[in-house]
This record gives C-alpha cells, sequence and structure tokens, in this order.
C-alpha cells in the first residue's frame, strides 16, 4: 500500500463529511429553533515501523520509525448556543430564553408514542384546543414534562375562543384564570441528547433530566443558530482541502506511472 495515496483518501473522506454537515446546516439556516451541527476529526494511531526479514539483529528487528496513517473520521456534536429571536406576534409562538426544551408527546408511522424534546416552538391549536407541533404532535404539560409521560392527562389544552396569556415560567391564562402551564425540561448532559428528526430530540440511556430556568417568550420564535456567513467561509475551506488531496493522489499517481512504465524499461 501507498501511503500517501491512503492519506490523502483519508482525507478526502472526512472532507466530504464536513461538506454533508455544513451544507445541512446551510438547508436549515431558517428552520425554526435549529441547532447547527459541527465535526471533529483525528490522526490514525501512529503505528511503528520495523524491519521485516532483516537478519541484522539477531534479537530484535530493526525499528525504522513511526509512520502515521493519516486521518480518520471523528464524532459529530452539536451546538446548543441560543439563536436570536424574531417577533411574530402569533400567541401560540413561544420561544426559549435560556437552557431548556419542549416536551412533545410524538407518534410515530406505527402509532408508537414517545416524549421527545424540541427548541421549536412554532405551535398550533386544533379544534378540540390541544397544543401541537406543526406536525401535529401534542404539547405536554409541566407534569408531563417533568415525568416524561404522555396522554390525554398531560397535553397542554386550552379553551379555542378565548385569548391566551402565557407567563415567562409557561403558566396559561384565560379569562383571568390559570388554565393550565406549558412544559420545559432541561438535561445535566447535552452529550446524551440525540437527533431524532423533524426538529426534535431523543433522550439516551443514562440523560437525566433537571428543572429548566427558561424563560418564554410569547409571540416569539427562536431563529436557527447557524450563521450563513460563517458556514460559506467554511465551505470554502473544505473544499480547497479536498483539492489539495486530489493533488495529492494525482501527484503520486504520476510518480507510480514513471516507476513503472519508465524507470522498469531502464
Amino acid at each position: 500500500m501507498v501511503k500517501g495515496l491512503y492519506t490523502a483518501y483519508t482525507g478526502m473522506v472526512e472532507e466530504q463529511r464536513r461538506m454533508d454537515v455544513m451544507t445541512n446546516n446551510l438547508a436549515n439556516a431558517n428552520t425554526t429553533g435549529y441547532k447547527k451541527e459541527g465535526t471533529v476529526n483525528q490522526a490514525f494511531e501512529d503505528q511503528l515501523a520495523i524491519r521485516i526479514k532483516d537478519s541484522s539483529e539477531v534479537l530484535n528487528r530493526k525499528r525504522i520509525g513511526i509512520v502515521n496513517m493519516g486521518d480518520k473520521v471523528g464524532e459529530t456534536y452539536r451546538d446548543f448556543v441560543q439563536g436570536s429571536f424574531n417577533v411574530t406576534e402569533n400567541p401560540l409562538d413561544l420561544a426559549l430564553d435560556g437552557d431548556g426544551f419542549f416536551a412533545i408527546e410524538f407518534t410515530n408511522k406505527q402509532g408508537q408514542t414517545s416524549v421527545k424534546y424540541t427548541r421549536d416552538g412554532a405551535f398550533t391549536m386544533d379544534r378540540e384546543g390541544y397544543l401541537r407541533t406543526k406536525d401535529g404532535d401534542y404539547v405536554l404539560n409541566a407534569n408531563g414534562a417533568r415525568n416524561g409521560a404522555g396522554g390525554q392527562a398531560n397535553r397542554v389544552r386550552i379553551d379555542p375562543n378565548q385569548d391566551v396569556t402565557i407567563d415567562a415560567d409557561g403558566s396559561i391564562w384565560q379569562n383571568n384564570a390559570q388554565v393550565g402551564q406549558i412544559g420545559i425540561v432541561d438535561f445535566e448532559n447535552y452529550d446524551y441528547l440525540e437527533k431524532y428528526g423533524e426538529n426534535l430530540f431523543d433522550v439516551v440511556n443514562g440523560g437525566t433530566a433537571i428543572a429548566s430556568e427558561a424563560r418564554i417568550e410569547q409571540g416569539c420564535l427562536e431563529m436557527s443558530n447557524v450563521n450563513i456567513v460563517t458556514e460559506m467561509v467554511e465551505m470554502i475551506t473544505i473544499t480547497r482541502a479536498y483539492e489539495a488531496n486530489q493533488k495529492i493522489i494525482q501527484t503520486v499517481d504520476g510518480t507510480l506511472d514513471k516507476a513503472v512504465n519508465d524507470v522498469g524499461k531502464v
């Protein structure tokens, strides 16, 4: 194996993965509550190179140095920095100022329900007064969010014929009476949050829910925390790195061609 070819190949694979993540960020630049992703990479562990079939040293084979096999794919991480707020004046649009998530009773295509979490507060109300996401999933109240449980008793329901006011702590008021409370929950370690899809997060084993100190801003939506200018600059950097690895492969290929076809004739 030619080490230069393998090193350049692994570099191209990593840059392609970085490009995939970056383009996904750009595609969601206008997605409410979206949190951008990033990537990390690392070098392969150094390998000790030794001579084989070398009888000059009887007991120990002679070392010829350390060889690094290039780059390998690391992990993808998510940046949970809060995005800017967009004022909509829609009473059912809610934004979280601080760390925390809305709890959602999610139903998959197989009809199975589970609790997911989101920063997207663009909610709607159905004819029965239940608060739902844009995809039709139920928003949970304080008890449902705290216990991670769905069900009719844990869904937010209001009177569709009355004006609604929502306080910073999530308390819902209609006709000068509190009729419910929006559920908000936070987590000790965001490393246990896994992207599920549809702008939702799932909690893997080991994740611990805690009380959230976030404040609800009614009539606002939290926008994506993707900076388009930064992502475009990153695109240029990734493209140039990819092209540099391509040139390495072309150079090594040309060298091998000369070694086989020209030097071999002499």
